[in-house]
């Protein structure tokens, strides 16, 4: 980055930062635009008492607000499938009995995005997932230097592995909360987040080697398939389809109800929504209310919260 644009980051900053200490109230009204299957702030599932989670969706709102005011330019971190790039072995990495290496943190390195640290370029220190939102803070020949909205720290990341959205403003949030099993869709309007729903939902399993659990932290909408076939465990042999499918994490898709082969009509809702985690990785709804978040959230300017 030029001396010029160092000066206008730091005042950018400066200024940013007095604002975003002075944004000390997220103001949260209900208006759906999706009203089916609507979930109470409280509820039972089976003897165990279930919430919305509006200390922590405030949380996170304010934490996006926070991170938009401190930084200029904003990207994510971009591997799917290895498109880019495996990345290489990190300092402590782990081989599990499943033969797949992992960073110190679990992080597979499939599909993920080598984190230098600031002064050693040797070999990566942990692995970043792919979507994650950042914050660009400045360029060199071959690297940028950057944030990461969920995570601590400034790293060094290869250019290839950086989608660079430029200066944007989110004002379209999902939340996805692993602990309760439910989805918040919100929009911000007129210095108010709306409620546009609050649904069931069923996250992923933490049980390898095919199931992952659906990755804490924040993405960006990055993919929309209007139906994603999906192969059977261990195999190359289609399984099926999941209707209104959106992407925002290696595997991990937002959608409707899977359809397993040899069924092709789509199922409007399970009775397994909202219970219990049991996807591959992904987020599952009705698929009604997947088709909602389909039409409503835009690819490139949508978050996505996966809190626990």
């Amino acid at each position: 980055m030029k001396m010029r644009g160092i000066l206008v980051y730091c005042l950018f900053v400066g200024m940013s930062s007095m604002y975003s200490q002075a944004s000390d109230s997220i103001r949260i009204k209900e208006d759906l635009l999706y009203d089916k299957y609507t979930l109470d702030d409280t509820y039972k599932y089976d003897k165990e008492e279930r919430e919305i989670q509006w200390t922590k969706i405030k949380e996170g709102l304010r934490n996006i607000d926070n991170f938009e005011h401190e930084y200029l330019a904003f990207g994510f971190l971009q591997n799917v499938k290895n498109t880019i790039g495996k990345p290489p072995v990190t300092k402590d990495f782990i081989k599990t009995k499943w033969n797949y290496i992992t960073d110190s943190l679990g992080v597979r390195q499939s599909q993920a995005i080598p984190l230098y640290d600031l002064n050693d370029l040797s070999e990566p220190a942990i692995y970043g997932r792919d979507g994650a939102l950042i914050a660009i803070l400045s360029d060199s020949l071959d690297y940028y230097k950057i944030a990461i909205a969920s995570k601590k720290g400034e790293w060094f990341v290869p250019k290839k592995y950086i989608f660079d959205l430029g200066p944007v403003h989110f004002d379209k949030v999902i939340f996805v909360d692993r602990k309760n099993q439910n989805i918040v869709t919100l929009e911000y309007v007129d210095s108010v987040w709306l409620v546009r729903s609050k649904n069931p939902a069923t996250t992923g399993l933490d049980h390898p080697p095919y199931k992952e659990a659906t990755p804490l932290g924040i993405y960006v909408l990055q993919h929309k398939l209007a139906k994603m076939v999906y192969l059977k465990d261990g195999s190359n042999e289609i399984g099926g389809y999941a209707p209104y499918a959106i992407r925002f994490s290696d595997g991990a898709y937002i959608h409707g109800v899977p359809v397993n082969v040899p069924h092709t009509e789509m199922i409007e809702y399970s009775s397994t929504l909202g219970t219990t985690p049991r996807s591959h990785m992904c987020v599952r709804n009705a698929t009604s209310h997947a088709k909602f978040i389909y039409d409503w959230a835009p690819v490139n300017a949508t978050l996505v919260y996966v809190i626990e």
